[in-house]
């Protein structure tokens, strides 16, 4: 599956849950939810969690962990881009023309 596809198969996903509608104020609210379980995910891995009450997470559900929330916030900028017409492949092209463009004296 490109990210294209999977673009569109999330967006049909979200409109038949009618979670599509919502305006993209709203999905950046989501993602920026979505960029805090990332951020405790991370924080779990790298220096755990000492918390009452959660079971201790074998190195291998840490990172299914991660893996599940890297996922939703890339889900979020996928909605969040075709709200505003922008194709997924573009945002692949658009990070790395710019980063081609300010590097390019760096690239060999």
């Amino acid at each position: 599956m490109t990210i294209t596809e999977h673009q569109d198969w999330l967006v049909d996903f979200y409109q038949r849950r009618n979670w599509y509608q919502y305006s993209p104020f709203v999905h950046l609210n989501f993602l920026t939810e979505e960029t805090g379980e990332v951020s405790r995910a991370i924080r779990a891995i790298e220096i755990g969690r000492d918390h009452p009450g959660e079971k201790k997470a074998t190195p291998e559900e840490l990172r299914a962990n991660l893996k599940e929330e890297l996922a939703d916030a890339l889900d979020q900028v996928l909605v969040i881009s075709s709200l505003y017409d922008i194709d997924a492949q573009d945002l692949l092209q658009a990070s790395e023309q710019k980063l081609k463009q300010r590097f390019r004296g760096d690239m060999a």
